[in-house]
């Protein structure tokens, strides 16, 4: 017994419609591998090993971050650097300075404006921000480290309360020209160096941290990246700077001034040797940081290999699967246009 099937419009319609969709769905993805050279949907291709995808991208991710976090560091790191090498230049030329001033005829007076100007260059230079950040505050790098010595400063009016007490006058006072050099010798190897060390420094000069700031460089190395105004090299030039600067030297004794000069060329002498030292020690990590970078540099040209062979299509094979989908769609039109002419009414 034969039987008659029927095939209505509404059924190949609806099959063509669905074609249409699948197909436009399937031809956004291979339009998106032929364009990106890599999976639409990596983890449903890549399945079970998915989770070795995302780990090396993860690598990949954190030698970016390294690189770009050692490009700050380096650009802090080369500020400091000239800082120290500034300092130091004008600590030479300081000391150059004073050995000449020691056995000249108002040696105070010379010397005078050259040790005031360094001494607020000091300060200028320990103040320098970067970024938003003060290089020379250790960890507190949201505040200025050292204060200014002028006229009701900590630091000043320290400094004029110890010369009080020493003499019993004060710096501009004519008195100042009988001041003995054995007085002169204890004042500034008492109350006056103390100035200078912790916690007199800290209290008047410094709110910068002993303690210094820390990068990791690498996926295996930490390194000190800053440094603090709290450095000793630092503090010989204040106090060298501060006691030809504000002792009244103008008016000293040449004995006593000489004295003065003696205790200052020292101070200058060994701070230039402990810059030297410092500059050598950032310059340490400087180096370690470039040696780091070109490290993770070529780790993440490694990485990214692995990641494109894992992930990557044939271009070719994705563009010829968009031209057949790009047929697939527009026959598939062509063909709903078509039946969407067939009518009853041209039967009748």
């Amino acid at each position: 017994m034969m039987s008659a099937n029927y095939i209505s419009t509404l059924m190949l319609s609806s099959s063509l419609r669905y074609s249409i969709t699948s197909n436009q769905a399937a031809l956004s993805k291979a339009s998106t591998e032929a364009t990106t050279g890599r999976f639409a949907d990596v983890g449903l291709e890549l399945g079970a090993t998915t989770g070795g995808d995302v780990t090396l991208r993860a690598d990949l991710n954190f030698a970016d971050q390294l690189v770009d976090t050692n490009g700050l560091v380096g650009g802090r790191l080369d500020v400091t650097q000239d800082r120290i090498t500034q300092l130091s230049s004008t600590a030479t030329d300081f000391l150059k300075d004073l050995i000449a001033a020691r056995s000249t005829d108002g040696g105070g007076r010379i010397i005078l404006p050259p040790a005031s100007s360094n001494l607020q260059d000091l300060i200028g230079a320990l103040n320098v921000s970067y970024n938003g950040s003060y290089l020379f505050s250790g960890i507190n790098t949201q505040n200025q480290p050292i204060t200014a010595y002028q006229a009701g400063s900590a630091s000043k009016n320290q400094v004029d309360a110890d010369f009080l007490a020493a003499f019993g006058f004060t710096q501009s006072s004519p008195s100042v020209n009988t001041i003995t050099p054995a007085q002169m010798q204890t004042f500034l190897n008492g109350p006056f160096d103390a100035e200078f060390a912790s916690p007199a420094w800290n209290t008047n000069w410094s709110t910068a941290t002993d303690q210094v700031m820390q990068s990791r460089i690498s996926t295996t190395e930490i390194a000190d990246t800053s440094v603090s105004a709290n450095q000793t090299g630092f503090r010989k030039l204040a106090e060298a700077y501060t006691m030809m600067a504000d002792l009244g030297n103008a008016n000293l004794d040449q004995s006593t001034f000489q004295v003065v000069v003696d205790k200052a060329i020292g101070l200058v002498g060994s701070a230039i040797t402990d810059l030297a030292t410092l500059g050598g020690d950032v310059g340490t990590v400087q180096q370690r940081i470039t040696t780091a970078t070109d490290k993770l540099k070529t780790q993440k040209d490694i990485l990214n290999n692995q990641i494109v062979g894992m992930e990557k299509v044939d271009p070719a094979e994705a563009s010829t699967r968009v031209n057949a989908l790009q047929t697939q769609i527009q026959t598939a039109l062509a063909l709903t246009s078509q039946l969407q002419k067939i009518s009853l009414i041209n039967y009748l």
